[in-house]
């Protein structure tokens, strides 16, 4: 072995490695690849029967069949539709009302008990009442929705307005902006990260209720696939279902994190 000028020993060269391994994994895959080896290992192993629990090459077959022949797109389809037309509505009756909540002692005295009783009773307790009165159309699955992202949102945009230091509406009174521009330039920034937690929590929501009003009252849609699947005993199809809705829902939330982060930089915050 050859020695340095110093009389050190030479370090033999070999292959760099980073010594980090499955560390380097990003800790949201953990526990997805986690489950993802417990459920191959009880199904390798036989511990639950294909009936109930189907592979993981079982499933992923399954979905490649019904998006070669277009079900799982058109059930998708319809779904997606559905829950955009909720948040839509939704989302937008709640900021008004929640905001006229916040900024009026007088409309919470008025309609704040009644609201928070609406609010108390979940949107699925509503279906028995709202079948008989309008059917299992489409109206039945818009009006589910809406009251189900109507709430969060509501309860948010209420808190936010009041979480807003006065000391923010004096700022802009001394600065001699008018009512409109105190509220577009030094109120609102302040009330984005709430409101936006709000809607985040409706889309958890929304997705819960449309997926139980589907199968409940539907015939089409991504909960009707489900409810299909299992009343042919077909659990892979049921598990396609949960993955395109959990995908769905992680999308969602990653795009409200997005367009927030857009907004609050648009308004001149440092995120």
């Amino acid at each position: 072995m050859t020695l340095l000028a110093t009389g050190q020993e030479a370090t033999p060269r070999g292959p760099v490695t980073t010594g980090r391994g499955w560390r380097s994994l990003s800790p949201a895959l953990v526990a997805p690849l986690a489950l993802l080896v417990l459920w191959q290992a009880a199904t390798a192993t036989g511990l639950l029967p294909e009936q109930i629990l189907p592979s993981p090459s079982r499933v992923v077959q399954t979905f490649a069949e019904l998006a070669a022949s277009g079900e799982l797109s058109s059930a998708a389809r319809i779904s997606f539709w559905r829950l955009a037309v909720g948040l839509a509505l939704g989302g937008s009756l709640g900021l008004v009302f929640g905001l006229a909540l916040g900024a009026s002692q007088r409309v919470e005295q008025w309609v704040g008990p009644t609201f928070r009783a609406f609010a108390a009773v979940p949107a699925l307790g509503w279906i028995p009442v709202l079948i008989l009165l309008v059917g299992i159309d489409e109206m039945l699955k818009v009006i589910i929705l809406t009251k189900a992202c109507f709430v969060p949102v509501a309860i948010a945009s209420r808190d936010a307005w009041r979480a807003v230091p006065p000391g923010y509406e004096e700022l802009g009174q001394v600065l001699g902006l008018s009512p409109s521009a105190r509220f577009l330039r030094i109120r609102l920034p302040a009330m984005v990260p709430l409101i936006f937690g709000g809607l985040r929590l409706a889309s958890g929501q929304a997705f819960v209720s449309l997926v139980t009003c589907e199968m409940l009252a539907a015939t089409e849609g991504i909960g009707y696939l489900m409810i299909w699947g299992r009343t042919l005993f077909q659990m892979d199809v049921v598990i396609v279902g949960m993955i395109v809705v959990g995908t769905a829902g992680i999308a969602l939330d990653r795009t409200l994190r997005l367009l927030e982060h857009l907004i609050r930089k648009r308004m001149g915050e440092d995120v």
